[in-house]
């Protein structure tokens, strides 16, 4: 995401006119991955489950800052996905601390909320990036965009969208501009009934190569 690459989750897609680079699931031996952040192409970010917020409190907080400090010891991570993050008000100052704990633990950390949802606006003042939608395509051609996200550049938003198919490429980039959303993916994994398969995520989209050719230098593999 604007650059960074979650480890075992999607790399994101650019926008057009901006290079991007994506990356792989992150593991000792790839070369790089040593590499102090500002030698890298790639920001590197841990994905650590929020489970909705169970984790956020308790033991559950604890467990998540030991596997953030192992994503920092193993991998030299930039940062951290926290994924499933809960959006209500109400769980935003565990939010809120817990982000202040894995910034704390990796020297100012880049943090991405994943809430796949438009979270209440308090949350982004608490984190570089919100994933903000995700989903189906289905849903994604209904979605609105939360009227606060107008005071906020785009680069502070990220869309995931699973199967799109080829034809409706053009469709689903308009509704990502349309909303400020500069970082997304899209990609057409969904099983033969149309269900998202275990992870949509886990491979490239069957189009990859027309989505670089149509983007031009917003995307890079």
């Amino acid at each position: 995401m604007g650059r960074t690459h979650p480890a075992g989750h999607p790399p994101a897609l650019g926008r057009p006119g901006r290079r991007r680079r994506t990356g792989h699931r992150a593991r000792p031996a790839l070369p790089g991955r040593g590499r102090p952040a500002a030698q890298r192409r790639v920001r590197v970010l841990g994905r650590l489950d929020a489970a909705y917020g169970t984790r956020l409190g308790g033991g559950g907080a604890g467990a998540l800052l030991t596997e953030a400090r192992r994503y920092l010891d193993w991998y030299r991570a930039d940062g951290f996905l926290l994924d499933h993050c809960p959006a209500d008000r109400e769980a935003l100052p565990a939010v809120r601390g817990t982000v202040a704990a894995l910034r704390a633990a990796g020297d100012g950390a880049h943090t991405v909320l994943g809430h796949g949802t438009h979270p209440y606006p308090g949350y982004a003042e608490n984190a570089d990036r919100l994933v903000t939608f995700r989903g189906p395509r289905s849903d994604y051609r209904g979605s609105q965009v939360a009227e606060w996200t107008a005071g906020h550049p785009p680069e502070r938003f990220c869309h995931l969208v699973h199967g799109v198919p080829a034809p409706h490429l053009d469709e689903a980039l308009r509704i990502a501009r349309w909303q400020g959303a500069a970082t997304f993916r899209f990609t057409d994994r969904t099983d033969h009934r149309g269900r998202v398969e275990p992870s949509p995520w886990g491979t490239m989209p069957g189009y990859w190569d027309t989505i670089v050719s149509r983007i031009g230098t917003g995307v890079s593999e």
